[in-house]
């Protein structure tokens, strides 16, 4: 079978993943009237209130940043009366606080919306995070619209607000009759289901039913003839496959190795106390304390190693990535700026 078999769209009638970071951003910055529509419907859905008019900003990091990391997949707007919102999508937990990176990143985009030496008549900023997992175990609402508060409820000044869209919960609305639905549980199930074929005359009938997502399904269709779009896409999910079991294996290599030091040094500790307190408790003391030390040792070098691969071959920061390893971010640091100067060689 061929590559472009193997690599292209499996069907004609195939859907690429909406899910997916890439073609998120794709199905709203085409900078054409239907994407316009569909990304204010989508908006305006998200935070609940009607958005008369928008425009994309460029949000590409600059060529010399020091990550030197790809493209953004989050999608940078303005509305008609200055308030900007930054939306993305997350398909599976990172494992670290999602709500505070939330709330930096819409404290950011409050920052940068307010225009040094001026007053503080900032407009408000929203952070938009669709999400294919929970990200609070003790709210699992279908949507969480967060501002700053007192304790007694009384809004601050509400300029710096984050927006939840938890697609778990909204999924578990299938079958329900679309004119039951509101427009943000429309799209948190066109989101869920529209690469799934067995599924398409459901979210037919959702997308007939609201505009902007009737346009956001025919960007999908045209997006999903194009066979660099599936190489693409199947490329990220092989290439984050690959990211996964690199993790795997080197935390494996690294338990292995610790417990193959700790015996040997256990053993020769057992050993020398064993000659002083005998044989038996010196082995059994020796062994224990070897075994530990040995595999935190060697847990912590394989770990500062994973990190390295997670920096230099899939971008990951490096606070990120020691953090995701469970390696000391001073380690990972020593260790990647002695890497930059055997290279610089």
């Amino acid at each position: 079978m061929s590559n472009q078999k193997l690599m292209g769209r499996p069907s004609p009638t195939a859907i690429l993943n909406p899910r997916l970071d890439v073609n998120f951003k794709a199905l709203f910055t085409q900078g054409t009237k239907e994407s316009d529509a569909a990304l204010q419907s989508f908006i305006s859905a998200a935070i609940g209130r009607k958005i008369k008019s928008l425009k994309l900003d460029p949000n590409e990091p600059p060529a010399d940043t020091p990550s030197q990391m790809q493209m953004s997949f989050d999608v940078a707007v303005t509305f008609d009366d200055g308030e900007k919102a930054d939306i993305e999508i997350q398909g599976r937990d990172r494992e670290y606080d999602f709500k505070a990176r939330a709330e930096i990143q819409a404290a950011r985009l409050l920052n940068n919306n307010a225009k040094k030496g001026g007053n503080y008549d900032a407009k408000k900023v929203f952070q938009i995070s669709v999400l294919n997992f929970h990200a609070s175990r003790d709210d699992k609402s279908q949507v969480s619209r967060y501002t700053m508060k007192s304790q007694s409820g009384s809004e601050l000044a509400g300029r710096l607000n984050v927006v939840f869209i938890d697609l778990l919960e909204i999924k578990k609305l299938f079958g329900t009759p679309v004119d039951k639905l509101t427009p943000l549980q429309k799209w948190g199930l066109f989101l869920s289901y529209a690469d799934d074929g067995s599924k398409a005359d459901y979210i037919s009938q959702i997308a007939k039913s609201e505009e902007g997502i009737m346009e956001a399904d025919r960007i999908a269709q045209r997006m999903s003839e194009e066979d660099a779009n599936w190489f693409r896409q199947n490329s990220i999910d092989i290439a984050r496959r690959d990211y996964n079991s690199t993790m795997e294996h080197y935390q494996q290599m690294g338990l292995e190795k610790g417990l193959e030091k700790g015996l040997k040094q256990g053993m020769q500790q057992g050993l020398e106390k064993g000659l002083k307190q005998g044989m038996q408790q010196g082995m059994q003391q020796g062994l224990e304390q070897g075994m530990q030390q040995g595999l935190q040792q060697g847990a912590q070098q394989k770990a500062v190693e994973a990190a390295l691969v997670a920096i230099k071959d899939f971008g990951a920061p490096p606070e990120v990535a020691a953090e995701k390893m469970g390696a000391p971010l001073d380690l990972v640091l020593e260790a990647l700026k002695a890497a930059q100067a055997s290279a610089a060689n």
